[in-house]
């Protein structure tokens, strides 16, 4: 596959990449230069016209062509595992592009361009495994995106945008250190003492007709104040004669209990 390996790394030779293409069960054209040691993005790479998908993942990249944007035939682009600190402002003109994964690099918020916000077609996001602590507002206008990966990053909050990315199913920000806004209503922030778990955003189409048929039967019991069974507890509040709430204290002890219990009132004869 490689031309050479030496104090470089990996070189990649356009002859090479040619013959490493496969073709994909869906019918797309494949390259995958995946674990070869590859410190230099192959600049021959953005000669493949017909090249649908990229991976280059596991290497050791740390800079992306500044004409990234010309390899307008990619739908899919996988460069997790790399030394990027920053990705090109030309990656807006991959417009294209439905995957694109660029989780455990050295990101920074500062490298994220814009121009990400470009990627209309969008749907899979990664960003996990990174130090970002904010992402460009741009992002907002995914509208195709379902899919956000930005766990093991440096997030105190969850991006407002997500509130408006209509077709997002899933996200994931497990392990950032998220806080929240407490008591003196000036937004003073606090670190959670527990992990932050994931967030997972499901819409009812991904869900197969028996966990929908599940989910809506849950969703009614919590609905009509029934019991929630495995899943759900019990939360309605019971009351028993002769306590005191909310300490649950006997109005009267053990002793005069037992007297009272077998106390009969007197029979009235006629």
């Amino acid at each position: 596959m490689s031309k050479g390996k030496g104090a470089k790394g990996t070189k990649v030779s356009l002859k090479t990449a040619k013959k490493a293409i496969r073709m994909t069960p869906d019918g797309q054209r494949r390259l995958t230069l995946s674990n070869m040691g590859i410190t230099t993005f192959p600049k021959c790479l953005l000669k493949l016209t017909n090249v649908d998908e990229l991976d280059l993942s596991r290497n050791l990249i740390q800079k992306l062509p500044a004409n990234i944007g010309n390899f307008l035939s990619l739908r899919w682009l996988d460069l997790h595992s790399n030394k990027l600190e920053s990705v090109p402002e030309s990656i807006g003109n991959l417009v294209g592009l439905t995957h694109l994964n660029l989780s455990n690099n050295h990101l920074t918020s500062a490298g994220l361009p814009s121009t990400l916000g470009s990627l209309s077609n969008l749907k899979s996001l990664n960003l996990g495994m990174n130090q970002l602590d904010t992402l460009p507002p741009t992002i907002a206008a995914l509208d195709s995106l379902q899919e956000l990966g930005l766990f093991d990053n440096l997030f105190i909050k969850l991006p407002e945008f997500v509130a408006v990315l209509r077709n997002l199913t899933k996200l994931n920000m497990k392990q950032n250190p998220l806080s929240y806004a407490q008591g003196n209503g000036e937004g003073t922030l606090r670190e959670k003492t527990e992990p932050e778990e994931d967030v997972y955003l499901v819409h009812e189409s991904s869900l197969c007709r028996t966990c929908l048929k599940r989910c809506k039967e849950q969703r009614e019991r919590l609905t009509r104040g029934g019991g929630g069974g495995d899943v759900f507890e019990d939360k309605r509040i019971r009351t028993y004669p002769g306590l005191m709430v909310p300490n649950s204290v006997a109005t009267v002890n053990q002793d005069v209990w037992r007297i009272r219990k077998v106390q009969h009132k007197p029979i009235k004869c006629c």
